[in-house]
């Protein structure tokens, strides 16, 4: 990053200065201890002219237009009459004067396609349904030097679309949001907003909303993505595909690993996450041996030793914000030892019995009991817990070792629908267009005085991303082998390459 002027000392502009206190813009702001004091006129003049015209004409719409549309329409049939807002959030500030990279919000997102930050979609009521217009910030004004002054200017940070590009790509009208504020404060009639982008929008409709009709829009919009349409399992495959690539990648630099720490294998999948998608769908877990007990490991700065397992859980975001979600523990030598084989192979078959109960009809917990229920005969057969069986799993005593229910709705959130209604969700019935993970997993914590020595310290867990169809189910991470010997062989291949 420049360190030179990075961003804005204040312009003097001939033509606001002449217009009246009431019709002036609001001043670009100065950055305290820049080194250019001001801005001559002459200078202000030279910049307005002499620059082509960029504006871009007969845009295709974007892949998925088809499908937000669709989305729209739906969403305007459950609540016909009221005025829906769905902002995208702001930028947030990292540190001064620096911004988190911005991801827009997952219902926004879902209905226009658009990921632009302060974008507000608006759905009017009408005769017909409602009258959808997106909001945007337009291309940074030439006239006042916002694009070359401001450090959200086009030259600072990048072209924004025209709103007439905008309404070519998303299929929707585009008008200037920073209008939005003044006509919602005037709006009358009903209207939800989702809550927890925008406290701006929020504060312009403080006076017409109540939380519980803005929850039920929210919940809405999450039960709407709980069935995936062909677009949105495209886009899902897309990042698998690219997350399998990605633990190849890994795989391949195990030897560079164990020379550094767990933070070249984090860097290795971002690299690819990077270079094929919009980002990593969530904080990467490279948890090598005993880190691999600790469910979330995301500081990733431990060593990476021959002899232990690493437990690798990590997602492609495609550039539409759809991720994937894969776990592989794999022995960072290329060989389980007996008991990390052991282990390994008692979540497998754990694995392979949730994965069979997704299909059509069942219900949402059926893949969560079934691997519960083999996990937990294993920890019987071995001695770790009394049994029987049907005991151990009323009072929970297997989650001493199993921790976490074995999956979760995936999408564009890694755990995605989260708001949906209990009744939809956990307590619901699974229908093809679903996509769900499966993740067993069985972890000795090291301090763990109840379990063998030779199994403290042992972490397993192996995920993949699974599609209900009309028959049954598919594999859409089959493509990363899970059998022992399997992943073995797989290694090999590559370490011996």
């Amino acid at each position: 990053m420049t360190v030179a002027d990075q961003l804005i000392p204040a312009v003097s502009d001939p033509a606001a200065d002449a217009a009246g206190p009431d019709e002036t813009e609001e001043p670009i702001k100065q950055r305290k201890n820049g080194l250019y004091p001001g801005v001559s006129d002459e200078l202000a003049e030279n910049m307005k002219s002499g620059w082509a015209d960029t504006e871009l004409h007969d845009l295709q719409p974007i892949a998925q237009a088809a499908e937000t549309a669709g989305r729209r329409a739906a969403l305007s049939a459950r609540f016909p009459g009221e005025r829906l807002v769905i902002p995208a959030g702001n930028l947030k500030t990292r540190s001064n004067d620096t911004e988190y990279a911005f991801r827009a919000s997952v219902e926004y997102a879902y209905l226009t396609g658009n990921q632009t930050e302060d974008g507000v979609l608006v759905l009017e009521p009408a005769a017909d349904g409602h009258t959808a217009t997106l909001y945007l910030l337009p291309r940074s004004n030439r006239e006042n030097g916002e694009f070359w002054l401001s450090g959200q200017g086009e030259l600072w940070v990048g072209r924004r679309h025209s709103l007439a590009e905008a309404g070519q790509l998303y299929g929707v009208p585009a008008s200037d949001v920073r209008e939005l504020p003044e006509k919602l404060r005037e709006a009358t009639g009903p209207v939800r907003v989702v809550r927890g982008y925008d406290a701006g929008i929020e504060a312009a409709l403080h006076d017409k909303v109540t939380a519980e009709r803005d929850e039920e829009l929210r919940v809405f919009l999450s039960e709407a993505r709980l069935v995936k349409d062909e677009f949105e399992i495209g886009e899902l495959q897309k990042a698998v595909d690219s997350t399998v690539r990605g633990f190849e990648d890994v795989v391949k630099v195990l030897d560079k690993a164990e020379a550094t720490s767990e933070r070249y294998i984090e860097g290795t999948f971002f690299l690819r996450a990077r270079v094929e998608g919009n980002d990593i769908g969530y904080g990467s877990i490279c948890a090598s041996g005993p880190h691999a007990c600790t469910l979330h490991w995301v500081r990733n700065d431990g060593p990476v030793r021959s002899g232990d397992l690493l437990l690798l859980d990590a997602g492609v975001e495609t550039h539409t914000y759809y991720t994937a979600d894969v776990t592989r523990t794999l022995p960072v030598n290329g060989t389980y030892s007996e008991i990390q084989k052991k282990i390994y192979d008692a979540v497998y078959e754990a694995q392979e019995a949730g994965i069979a109960a997704v299909k059509p009809g069942a219900k949402y917990r059926d893949f969560h009991d079934a691997a519960q229920r083999v996990l937990t005969e294993k920890l019987v057969e071995w001695g770790l817990v009394e049994g029987p069986v049907e005991r151990v799993v009323e009072l929970g005593l297997q989650r001493r070792w199993t921790l976490h229910g074995t999956g979760h709705m995936l999408g564009m959130d890694v755990h995605d629908c989260a708001a949906a209604r209990t009744e939809t969700y956990v307590e619901g019935t699974l229908e093809p267009g679903m996509v769900l993970t499966v993740e067993p997993g069985l972890y000795f914590q090291t301090d763990d005085l109840t379990v063998p020595e030779e199994y403290r310290g042992i972490g397993v867990r192996i995920e993949d991303d699974i599609l209900v169809t009309e028959d049954g189910n598919r594999n859409l991470s089959a493509g990363l082998p899970r059998r022992s010997d399997e992943v073995e062989a797989w290694m090999a291949s590559f370490l011996k390459g």
